[in-house]
């Protein structure tokens, strides 16, 4: 008989996540009550975002607590339904968390178009990760052509379609990624203009052969040193989008920022930004994505893992950077 597979949170991670932070149950695959839907989830999304939720403490949403199921973006079919919006057979996306099956009174989630890309997109390109790149390019940075814009986690989920987006706006394009693979794979499937190799020392050196202009745009994605050099490179009145620290994610003290006095000298506009914050854009953001993803004018890649059993060490592995494109996870 099927059960429901489910990932829960066992203990808040000091330092490093390790794979004995989580526990994996089997339960029974739930019955929806009145105004519910329950729904087999296929796909699960891994997200920087979710390390931050395994923590106690003052952030943007509440974490998650020991016991409970991992939070998580998840895609997949009604199974069975007792609400009229959501009937059996729709594919849906929602934040449904870290189990094969999933129930909802639909607060969050969404109806999707299994015609118009792979079902998978809309946890990725044509999903969160998507819109994220969109407000945060379009609406902090505000390129124009011509510009020059930088990306940290180049390769990643939002990182590469920031890189599409900046081209399509008429701006030079330059990267930031760990190895000559990703690199690689920046400037020959993104289209990047160029890309810095921060495994290979120099990042400044290398930084200013780049961009002998300078930046006009930072889309910052890891944060810490690599963020610090990067402002050596930042021309006035550039803006900075914050979008995730991920190299600080996992350390038990905080990196302490060198070079903030280039924020006053060079008039810089810096803002953090959550993509949730802009609901009035979301949608016009994944209408757009999922046209240009439909008729290939926005690339992407995945990095798929097979088995919810196996998402802990997936994880822990695209929080050290080994994955490419999106992440995730293959639920069934």
């Amino acid at each position: 008989m099927e059960k429901n597979k489910q990932v829960l949170l066992a203990s808040r991670p000091n330092g490093w996540v390790q794979t004995s932070d989580f526990k994996i149950i089997e339960s029974q695959i739930p019955e929806p009550d009145e105004g519910e839907f329950v729904v087999k989830n296929n796909w699960l999304s891994l997200d920087p975002y979710m390390r931050g939720r395994m923590v106690d403490g003052k952030s943007y949403a509440k974490p998650v607590e020991i016991g409970e199921v991992m939070a998580g973006g998840t895609v997949g079919k009604v199974i069975k339904s007792k609400n009229p919006e959501f009937t059996e057979g729709q594919y849906v996306v929602g934040r449904l968390g870290w189990q094969s099956f999933s129930k909802s009174n639909g607060e969050g989630v969404s109806k999707i178009d299994p015609t118009l890309v792979p079902i998978q997109n809309y946890l990725g390109v044509c999903g969160m990760p998507g819109a994220t790149a969109w407000i945060g390019l379009l609406e902090i940075c505000q390129p124009k052509p011509g510009e020059t814009v930088l990306v940290s986690a180049a390769t990643g989920a939002v990182g590469s379609v920031v890189a599409q987006l900046a081209k399509i706006s008429g701006c030079r394009v330059v990267g930031i990624a760990g190895g000559p693979d990703k690199c690689n794979y920046a400037k020959e499937e993104i289209g990047y203009d160029a890309c810095v190799d921060y495994k290979a020392n120099k990042l400044l050196e290398n930084l200013k052969l780049a961009c002998p202009d300078g930046v006009d745009c930072s889309f910052e994605n890891v944060g810490g040193e690599i963020m610090d050099t990067v402002m050596h490179v930042l021309n006035p009145f550039s803006r900075i989008a914050l979008c995730g620290l991920i190299s600080g994610y996992n350390e038990t003290e905080p990196y302490g920022m060198k070079m903030i006095r280039s924020i006053l000298i060079n008039r810089i506009k810096m803002q953090g930004f959550i993509v949730t914050d802009r609901s009035d854009l979301y949608q016009k953001a994944l209408r757009n994505l999922v046209h240009w993803v439909s008729i290939g004018k926005i690339k992407y890649r995945e990095t798929i893992t097979e088995g919810i059993e196996n998402a802990p060490s997936a994880f822990i592995g695209m929080l050290k950077g080994k994955n490419l494109g999106k992440q995730l996870v293959k639920i069934q």
